[in-house]
């Protein structure tokens, strides 16, 4: 088996609210259905694209619940992201998400605190590690550093995937910028590199990447698949992001979803994340849908 037929494709899930802020569980379910059913291998819940960060642990627990007696497979189609900067936070997160039996984890560094060192991160996720006893598996390094004001620097990969095997099997590279993936990839072929960026999906593919956890899948994952799990470009990619990051990122891709099921309730942000204004979203679904058009045609 290689690594690349190891992950495939995974949708960064958004998370839909209800006219009260709190998480709207059937439409949440009823999207991760049918992301499976158009081909995803696997959600991700909770991480940038799901407004992770404001979903506490009893909004958690309720969605894990309602996932996994709509049938969800926590095993093969399901994974969570940690997101905190407490350790005792972070590792109440994690421990829910191993008690329900997740595929994996992305790991987000401890992201409230800026400027600090590669031993610095190390520690706090050994400590993190030290509380989950034993039971730590599975987890993706999440780099984000414009959302975070944290890297995780390559030889800081190394450092983890050194202290702890079988702990860290992988990257997630959300960076944007195709010099760290590239050296993700030549420095870590022993792990899972996914990309973030759905632009450098195909290439870090053919270079030995294991697939992506991508916002786009949300709308869009049938022109995603051959690139994740083969490797092969797909002419609509770029212009279908470029589209998107025209315009706030979270917002549109909600906008989207809402467009595509009819159903404006989709478009709710909880705060402090705003909805894309009412301009906006249609001049972001006038060129979602042309951009899939022309490059299609």
């Amino acid at each position: 088996m290689t690594i690349t037929s190891r992950f495939g494709l995974s949708c960064a899930i958004s998370t839909p609210f209800d006219a009260a802020g709190d998480v709207d569980v059937g439409r949440f379910v009823d999207h991760a259905k049918a992301l499976l059913a158009r081909g995803c291998d696997s959600i991700t819940l909770f991480g940038t694209t799901g407004e992770g960060a404001s979903v506490g642990l009893g909004s958690r627990a309720r969605v894990f619940d309602a996932m996994i007696k709509a049938g969800i497979a926590p095993r093969t189609q399901l994974l969570s992201t940690v997101v905190a900067s407490s350790v005792e936070e972070a590792a109440a997160q994690a421990a829910m998400a191993l008690d329900v039996g997740v595929r994996g984890m992305l790991l987000t560094p401890p992201f409230y605190f800026r400027g600090v060192s590669d031993d610095a991160i190390f520690a706090w996720f050994g400590q993190l590690f030290d509380r989950l006893k034993g039971e730590a598996r599975d987890m993706f390094a999440y780099h984000l550093p414009s959302v975070t004001g944290m890297p995780l620097s390559v030889d800081l990969i190394g450092r983890l995937k050194a202290a702890f095997p079988g702990i860290i099997v992988g990257v997630k590279d959300s960076s944007a910028t195709w010099s760290n993936t590239e050296a993700l990839l030549k420095a870590h072929s022993d792990l899972m590199i996914l990309v973030g960026d759905e632009r450098d999906l195909a290439k870090s593919v053919r270079m030995g990447g294991s697939g992506s956890i991508c916002g786009v899948a949300n709308v869009a994952p049938e022109i995603l698949f051959g690139a994740a799990k083969h490797g092969i470009e797909d002419p609509r990619i770029r212009p279908v992001v470029e589209a998107i990051i025209a315009h706030p990122i979270l917002p549109g891709i909600k906008a989207l979803i809402a467009h595509q099921k009819g159903d404006p309730a989709w478009a709710r942000m909880r705060p402090p994340m705003v909805d894309l204004d009412a301009a906006a979203a249609s001049k972001l679904v006038a060129a979602f849908d042309r951009a899939l058009a022309a490059a299609a045609a």
